[in-house]
C-alpha cells in the first residue's frame, strides 16, 4: 500500500511541478520578449505619461498595447499590481516535494549506486540537498564579486561554466546516473528561484514602496535594484533550458550510463544556453539592436550533433552462448534474484508485481522495454543484472512475439 500511496503522490506532484513550471517559464519567456521588443513610443499621450517602451500584440481575436515604465506612471497605478513570484514558489516547492517523495524517500534506490560511491543513503541525500545548497551560495557568492565589474557579464559567465562543469563531475562521481542528471539541474533551479525569493522580489518592493509613497526619492539609490533584478532575471532565462534538459535526458539511459556521463550532461546544458541565447537575441536582431542569433542556434546544434556522433551505440559486445527457446523456467532465477526485492509479494514499486508466471507474461512488453531496450530497470542496476541475463529476456520476449 505504501508504494502504491508513493505512486499516486509522485503523478500528482509531478503534474503540479510541470503545470507551475510551463505558468513560470512562460511569464519569463514573454516578459524577455518584451524586453527585447518594446519601441520608443512616437504618441504625445503616451510620453506624457512617462512610457518608455510600448508594444502592439494581437491574441485572441483582440489587440494588446504592452506599455513599460522605467518610472511610476505619472498618473499612478489606478489597478491592481501583478507579482509574477508565485510561479516561481510554487514550481520549487513542487519540485522539491517531487524530489523527496522520489529520491529522498528511497534513497538506497534512486541515490546510490554502488558501483559508483558506496555511502549510506542518509548520507547521499545530505549530499544531494547539500548541492542545491552550495551551489546557490557559491552562485550568488560569484554575482555580488564580479557582477557589475569590468566585463563582468563575461566573467560571471566564464565562472559559472567553470563551477557547472566541476557540479556534474561531482555529482556523476557521487550519485547513480538519474539522480547526477536531476541533481544538477534541481541546482540551477534552485538559483533560479532563489533569484527571485532574495533579489528580484525584494528589491521590486522597495522600488515600488519609494515611487508610489508620494515622496521625494533618490533614483541612484533605487537604480541598484533594478540592475541587480535585471542582472538576475537575464541568468534565469539562460538558466532555462539547461535545466529542462537536464531534467529530460535522465529519462534515457544511454546519457547517464555513458563513462563520461558528466560531459554528457555538461554538454546538453550548454547546447541549451546556446539555444537559449539565439531566441533572446532574435528579438533584438529584428529591430537593428543586436547581431545575427544564427550563429549561437548553429553552436548549439553543432554540439548536439557532435554528441549523436559521439554517443553512436558501439557493436553489441559477444555474451555467453544462449539456447535456441528460452522460456519462463529460464528467466524465473533471473526475476527472481533481480526483480522481486521491488515486484515481488513484499514490495510492489509501481504497483507491479513479477511473482508468478502468469504475471509476468502479463507484463512482458514492459519488461522487455525497461530490461532490454532502455536498460533502466533494475534502477540503477542496483541487483546487478548481466548482459547475459538480458539477452535471455529478449530471447525470451522474441519467443512470446513469435506465438502470437
Amino acid at each position: 500500500m505504501e508504494a502504491y500511496l508513493l505512486d499516486w503522490a509522485n503523478l500528482l506532484l509531478r503534474w503540479l511541478h510541470v503545470i507551475t513550471a510551463i505558468a513560470w517559464i512562460g511569464s519569463s519567456f514573454y516578459f524577455v520578449f518584451l524586453d527585447s521588443s518594446l519601441l520608443a513610443p512616437t504618441a504625445e499621450d503616451l510620453k506624457a505619461k512617462g512610457v518608455d517602451g510600448a508594444i502592439w500584440s494581437v491574441h485572441g481575436g483582440g489587440f494588446y498595447h504592452a506599455q513599460k515604465y522605467m518610472v511610476a506612471p505619472k498618473g499612478g497605478i489606478d489597478s491592481k499590481l501583478h507579482w509574477f513570484y508565485w510561479e516561481s514558489y510554487a514550481t520549487w516547492l513542487s519540485g522539491f516535494a517531487l524530489f523527496s517523495v522520489l529520491y529522498l524517500w528511497n534513497a538506497s534506490a534512486f541515490l546510490v549506486d554502488k558501483q559508483v560511491f558506496d555511502w549510506s543513503p542518509t548520507a547521499a541525500g545530505v549530499t544531494a540537498v547539500g548541492f542545491l545548497v552550495a551551489f546557490w551560495f557559491i552562485y550568488d557568492a560569484i554575482c555580488r564579486v564580479f557582477g557589475f565589474r569590468k566585463n563582468g557579464d563575461r566573467v560571471v559567465a566564464a565562472l559559472l561554466l567553470v563551477v557547472v562543469a566541476l557540479s556534474c563531475w561531482l555529482a556523476t562521481e557521487l550519485f547513480s546516473g538519474r539522480a547526477a542528471f536531476l541533481i544538477v539541474g534541481a541546482m540551477l533551479a534552485t538559483a533560479m528561484s532563489a533569484n527571485v525569493f532574495f533579489w528580484i522580489i525584494p528589491g521590486q518592493r522597495k522600488v515600488v514602496a519609494a515611487m508610489t509613497s508620494g515622496k521625494p526619492y533618490d533614483a541612484g539609490a533605487l537604480a541598484v535594484h533594478g540592475k541587480r533584478g535585471k542582472q538576475r532575471s537575464v541568468h534565469n532565462t539562460y538558466f532555462t533550458l539547461p535545466v529542462l534538459i537536464a531534467m529530460i535526458s535522465n529519462h534515457y539511459s544511454f546519457f547517464y550510463s555513458h563513462p563520461q556521463r558528466w560531459l554528457v550532461l555538461f554538454l546538453l546544458m550548454l547546447a541549451g544556453a546556446l539555444i537559449r541565447q539565439f531566441f533572446v537575441q532574435r528579438h533584438s536582431w529584428h529591430l537593428g539592436r543586436a547581431g545575427h542569433p544564427w550563429p549561437y542556434a548553429a553552436a548549439g546544434v553543432l554540439v548536439l550533433l557532435a554528441m549523436v556522433a559521439w554517443l553512436r551505440p558501439a557493436p553489441a559486445a559477444p555474451v555467453a552462448a544462449l539456447p535456441e527457446v528460452v522460456g519462463y523456467a529460464e528467466i524465473k532465477p533471473v526475476i527472481e534474484q533481480r526483480c522481486y526485492s521491488c515486484h515481488g509479494e513484499a514490495v510492489q514499486m509501481k504497483n507491479l508485481r513479477l511473482d508468478s508466471h502468469e504475471l509476468v507474461t502479463q507484463a512482458a512488453p514492459l519488461i522487455y522495454q525497461q530490461v532490454v531496450v532502455s536498460k533502466i530497470m533494475p534502477l540503477s542496476n542496483s541487483t546487478q543484472m548481466t548482459e547475459t541475463e538480458r539477452a535471455m529476456v529478449a530471447r525470451w520476449f522474441e519467443g512470446l512475439e513469435k506465438k502470437q
